[in-house]
């Protein structure tokens, strides 16, 4: 019911006016007031039936209203109510570490990086409607919502991932793995990857239990999600000279850089604004398919199990609260570090947890080159010398610098192009090359610290040498002047370490089978880097996406197995 007052109208008021004075509808004053004929008549003295002021200020008239041609004024008051905000503290959906421990998950994947996001993808997306239930526990906090090149502030963010409250440099502590350092938030390393994606070579399996054909549907399928590009630099002028020249000397298999990049427009109301591909996106999809619980600062101590099968996995908040998560399945994404440092303080069976570390070898150049030498658009170059089995190595040419940054930062002429120039090395894998547990220093939360003992071979050298050797030929072959000779990074500054839980078929020489299913457990599974028994020159964040997929069709088959 409208709570009506009355009032009796001043001298020369019409219901128009009286209306507008009282922030009340005028066609809702005439209905309360029937007797009243006309809305610009004058009504002086009369007694008028007034509603209650909505608080809505109502919408002023816009132009003239004459008695012939009568425009009726819509009012705030006459919209429906906006209905509650059910907000949310976090931008991403969070469950409690409590609401956890009360589900029985169908799978559980510890970490949200490369292989913790895919393997989610691939289950929730074989696994749509279908009621399951899936739990992905990461160490970090959140710390930004995109790839990091995605922000108009990349440059300010970039410093910003470096904060040794989520980037941890363990130089201190590993004197023969220096570079090497882990970024531990949602989304892991891929916030600030360089979307270089790659295959790798048919002869780099090797050492594996698969073969790149058993690969090839996965890699379709990864690089279809994360929208891998060879035409990242369409129309470059510096990348279409720049590739005549290697290819006119010799370099005959120089490619454009394959990149994870969405080149897409935005069109039919379809937004396409995370150009630089992350974890993120497979979290995303995963969301809108089936039952995902995410928590942050969960970290896992320890893998509970008995009779060959992970029973539960006992997680502490920072401030040491315990809680047991149980599923069917558990699947550890944590790192080429933090999954051996895992499965070994777990007493996981199996001697060659944490051994056979590899990575790759880096050698880094940046050369100078005249800007009239090349026509317009400019543009980037963004150049792949493939690895191949007679070139042990990958060399990549990329600029100038600064590069890659959104088109309202400036960017001054220069009269001499900065060109960078990458080398990855193959590293031959080496059971003395491995990471250990220093049992006398814990961290926070009890668990025992890494140590890392690597060194490069003689044959190692020996590749680094030749890819140094081919990088001077490249420079020459580009005409380029050199401002900083080819050196070698310190080992673990390429951010591509892998092999401490390496697949193969010998338990005694490996840690998984070809699934990626730990040796003599019925249940526990490794999607990461560490899984990669053997990588040629290329980065290897491709592969391990493919690989976590199909280990993920793997879990899929052996629960419809098991039900039958």
């Amino acid at each position: 019911m409208v709570a009506l007052k009355i009032i009796i109208a001043e001298k020369g008021t019409t219901l128009r006016n009286l209306a507008y004075n009282q922030n009340v509808d005028l066609n809702k004053l005439r209905i309360h007031n029937p007797h009243l004929s006309h809305p610009d008549a004058d009504i002086s003295g009369q007694k008028v039936k007034v509603p209650s002021s909505p608080k809505q200020v109502i919408l002023k008239k816009t132009r003239q209203i004459t008695n012939d041609n009568e425009e009726i004024v819509p009012t705030y008051e006459d919209c429906p109510p906006s209905p509650e905000i059910d907000y949310s503290d976090h931008w991403f959906p969070l469950t409690s570490l409590e609401e956890m421990e009360e589900t029985n998950y169908d799978v559980i994947i510890v970490g949200s990086g490369a292989g913790g996001g895919s393997s989610l993808w691939r289950l929730a997306e074989q696994w749509r409607n279908q009621g399951k239930r899936i739990a992905v526990l990461e160490r970090g906090d959140l710390i930004i919502p995109t790839h990091v090149a995605n922000l108009p502030t990349a440059k300010t963010a970039g410093r910003f991932l470096q904060n040794p409250a989520f980037n941890v440099q363990k130089e201190t502590e590993w004197p023969e793995f220096p570079g090497a350092k882990q970024l531990f938030g949602l989304g892991g390393q891929t916030l600030r990857w360089g979307t270089v994606s790659p295959r790798f070579h048919p002869s780099d399996f090797k050492e594996w239990p698969i073969t790149f054909d058993d690969l090839i549907e996965y890699y379709n399928i990864a690089e279809r999600v994360m929208n891998v590009t060879t035409e990242f630099t369409k129309g470059s002028n510096l990348q279409e000279t720049l590739l005549k020249r290697l290819r006119e000397g010799g370099y005959h298999d120089a490619t454009n850089l394959p990149r994870a990049i969405d080149l897409s427009s935005s069109y039919y109301g379809h937004i396409h604004s995370n150009v630089f591909f992350s974890s993120l996106e497979f979290m995303a999809w995963a969301l809108n398919w089936n039952g995902v619980d995410f928590a942050v600062n969960a970290n896992v101590v320890k893998l509970l199990h008995e009779n060959n099968k992970v029973t539960g996995i006992k997680v502490m908040t920072p401030d040491r609260k315990s809680y047991t998560i149980h599923g069917k399945n558990v699947v550890v994404s944590g790192s080429t570090f933090e999954t051996p440092r895992l499965l070994l303080h777990s007493n996981i069976p199996g001697e060659a947890i944490g051994k056979y570390l590899i990575s790759h070898s880096f050698v880094t150049s940046r050369c100078l080159v005249s800007r009239e030498e090349f026509g317009e658009v400019l543009g980037l170059a963004n150049i792949q010398i493939p690895s191949t089995e007679k070139r042990p190595y990958q060399i990549s040419v990329q600029g100038p610098f600064p590069y890659e940054f959104y088109s309202y930062e400036t960017k001054p002429f220069m009269k001499e192009l900065d060109i960078g120039f990458w080398g990855f090395g193959i590293v031959e894998p080496n059971r003395d090359n491995r990471v250990v547990l220093e049992r006398d220093n814990v961290d926070w939360y009890g668990v025992p610290k890494l140590n890392v003992h690597f060194s490069y071979s003689e044959q190692d050298l020996s590749i680094i040498q030749q890819m140094v050797n081919d990088m001077f030929h490249a420079i020459n072959t580009l005409e380029l002047t050199i401002e900083t000779s080819p050196c070698l990074l310190p080992p673990g500054s390429d951010y591509h370490a892998a092999g401490t839980c390496r697949m193969g078929n010998n338990p005694a020489t490996s840690v998984t089978n070809e699934y990626g299913q730990v040796h003599g457990m019925s249940n526990l599974f490794v999607a990461d880097n560490s899984i990669l028994p053997f990588m040629g020159g290329a980065n290897p964040t491709l592969t391990t996406i493919a690989v976590a997929m199909r280990t993920a069709d793997y879990i899929v088959e052996k629960g419809i197995k098991n039900k039958s």
